[in-house]
This record gives C-alpha cells, sequence and structure tokens, in this order.
C-alpha cells in the first residue's frame, strides 16, 4: 500500500473513531490490529519494552511514528501554563534564555512587546519553573519513558501561540522532520510530546502528519519560497511533493500527541480569529551522544544558530552542539551523558 492510499484509509478511520470517557487516558491507535498479522515482538525498534503501552498501541506507533493520547493533561494545569504565558507576555516575569517570537508579517510601527497577540511562539523555557512543570508532569513522563528509557532528558521546550492568519499565509508551518535541528542521537529515543491547549482542528491550523514517514532518513530541509514570507526557522522539506499522504490530527484539550524525530509533519493556516495554543517539548535518552553536523544537511541550520548566538549574545565559536547543552535538562533518571 503507497503513502496516499495509506492515509487515506487512516483518515477514514480516524473521523469513525469515538470519544474516550472524560476521565480517561487511552491512547488511540487508528489501525485495527489486523494491519500487523505479521508484526513480530523482536521487530519493536521505535519502542521500548513497558507496561504502559498497550500490544497495540506500541504496534501502531511502530507502524505511523506517532500516537494520540486522549485527555492526558489536565485543564488546570493548562490553565495555569495559560496564566503564566500571559505573565511572561505582560513582561512580568522574564526567564533566563526565553526566546520570544513574532510572526513576519508583523511589522515594526505596530509592535507592542506586552501584547499577546505579538506573540506566535516561545522557546526554550526550561528556566521557567511553571512551563517547565509541563516536562515533568508524571502523565507525560510515563509515557515518554516508552521511547526514550529511564534517564530523561528534556531538550526542547516551546509554547505555540498560533495567530490568526493575516492573508499571507505565514501562520502555516511547512512540512518538516523534528531532527533536522537536533545534533544529538540515537534518533529512535528521542520523541516530542505536544499537547492542545484548546480544541483543535483544520480551521485553526491542526497538525497534520505523514503516516510511517519515520521510518525514512532525514531530507534536506530549508526555508520554502513563499510569497508572503516565513517566519524564522521555519525550515521545510524541500520539493515535497506526496501532500495527498498527509493525515489531519484533530485534538481537544488536554490531548497530547507522541512523534517520532524523523516523522514528516506540519501545519496549515489559522482561519479563525482566535489565537491557537499547544505546549510541547522534546525528550531524549540521557544515554545519547551528540554529532558534528558539518557537511550534513543540518550544516545549515547550525550556520543559522551561529548567527544568532553572536548577534544576540556576542558569542562566536559556537556549534550546534553547545547550543543544546546549554537547553537541556534531566527530568528523570540519571545524566548518563547529555
Amino acid at each position: 500500500m503507497n503513502q496516499s492510499r495509506a492515509a487515506t484509509r487512516l483518515r477514514t478511520l480516524l473521523g469513525h473513531l469515538g470519544g474516550p470517557p472524560a476521565e480517561a487516558a487511552v491512547a488511540h491507535p487508528t489501525l485495527g490490529s489486523s494491519s500487523f498479522a505479521n508484526f513480530h515482538p523482536q521487530q519493536f525498534q521505535y519502542t521500548l519494552d513497558n507496561n504502559v503501552l498497550s500490544l497495540e498501541q506500541r504496534k501502531f506507533y511502530e507502524e505511523n511514528g506517532f500516537l494520540l493520547i486522549k485527555n492526558l493533561v489536565s485543564d488546570e494545569d493548562i490553565q495555569r501554563f495559560q496564566n503564566e504565558f500571559e505573565k511572561i507576555c505582560r513582561q512580568e516575569v522574564k526567564p533566563l534564555g526565553l526566546h520570544i517570537m513574532r510572526d513576519v508579517t508583523i511589522s515594526k510601527s505596530e509592535y507592542d512587546p506586552k501584547n499577546e497577540q505579538m506573540v506566535c511562539k516561545i522557546q526554550d523555557f526550561q528556566e521557567d519553573e511553571e512551563l517547565f512543570r509541563y516536562c515533568t508532569l508524571p502523565e507525560i513522563l510515563k509515557y515518554v519513558e516508552c521511547f526514550t528509557g529511564p534517564n530523561i532528558m528534556a531538550m526542547h521546550t516551546m509554547m505555540i501561540n498560533k495567530p490568526p492568519d493575516s492573508g499571507k499565509k505565514t501562520s502555516r508551518h511547512p512540512l518538516h522532520q523534528d531532527l533536522h535541528y537536533f545534533p544529538f542521537r540515537p534518533t529512535d529515543r528521542i520523541v516530542c510530546a505536544w499537547t492542545a491547549m484548546e480544541h483543535i482542528d483544520r480551521n485553526n491550523g491542526c497538525l497534520c502528519v505523514i503516516p510511517g514517514s519515520h521510518k525514512g532518513h532525514l531530507q534536506p530541509h530549508d526555508y520554502p519560497q513563499w510569497e508572503g514570507g516565513v517566519n524564522i526557522m521555519f525550515h521545510g522539506i524541500q520539493n515535497f511533493k506526496d501532500y495527498d499522504a498527509r493525515v489531519h490530527i484533530q485534538m481537544e484539550k488536554g490531548d497530547t500527541l507522541f512523534f517520532h524525530p524523523l516523522l514528516i509533519h506540519g501545519s496549515g493556516r489559522n482561519t479563525t480569529q482566535r489565537f491557537r495554543k499547544a505546549i510541547s517539548c522534546h525528550f531524549s535518552t540521557a544515554d545519547g551522544y551528540y554529532i558534528d553536523v558539518k557537511g550534513t544537511t543540518q550544516e545549515n541550520i547550525e550556520k543559522e544558530v551561529q548567527g544568532i548566538a553572536s548577534r544576540l549574545y556576542g558569542v562566536d565559536n559556537t556549534n550546534l552542539k553547545d547550543f543544546w547543552m546549554f537547553r537541556a535538562r534531566l527530568v528523570k533518571g540519571e545524566r548518563t551523558n547529555l
């Protein structure tokens, strides 16, 4: 079955999924177990033996590269993250190392640094005690450990405030693989947890994924040639063509998507008049290692990071490894290597 046909089948099955009870926190594989009739336990590559995921859930992640867990994060925690985000926007708190990003279409003349509507994303909130609680939530980590093992590092933290599109389509995020940004390995012991802070669908720019693309290799990325402009660091896969293979993931408040760093994913425009919020963290095994990206397809992102470090901090002769070592924080177990 080719990717497009598989995606069509997956979309159909997603559309017929019933919602779980309000108190449940359950994974929702969306292909029948018959799809894995010839699947043997020794073929598990992307998940580790655990007592959290069912066999069907493990098989689904192995085949598709993502797994949706419904109703995982509480309304109370999400409200606390929302409150802290607003404090950051009002500059009532200024966490060390935090990066505040705004949409490329916002002109300098209208920019108000204390207006929440000027912020499309905050990155690197590892020094903000309240937001970093997300990375330490037991309900998050019990699933993360199924992919990383017991020694867990929080590597990349982000809260997204996708703005209503200006009409220039800059609220889109091009299809990409997160591993493009990461100089640490092994790839299969990295996972992203991405939690919806409100109802998310195609109208406000939900995530879309290419099921099974995590089985491929890291592809060349660069800025897409979009007429309306592209936000900083929004690299995309070059010359991507298989858009029919996309599956759009509708989520409710508290739902969490776990996905592999090679999974091709992105998001569409926010065509509503409200901002769309989500919070996420990339986790890695602490037993991993760093690589030198020079001479690889990742060299372009290292050069961009070096330019930012020089401009913002006056730091030269840094590399991508240094950048990520500064961000990384242990959240469970021992910091054995990373």
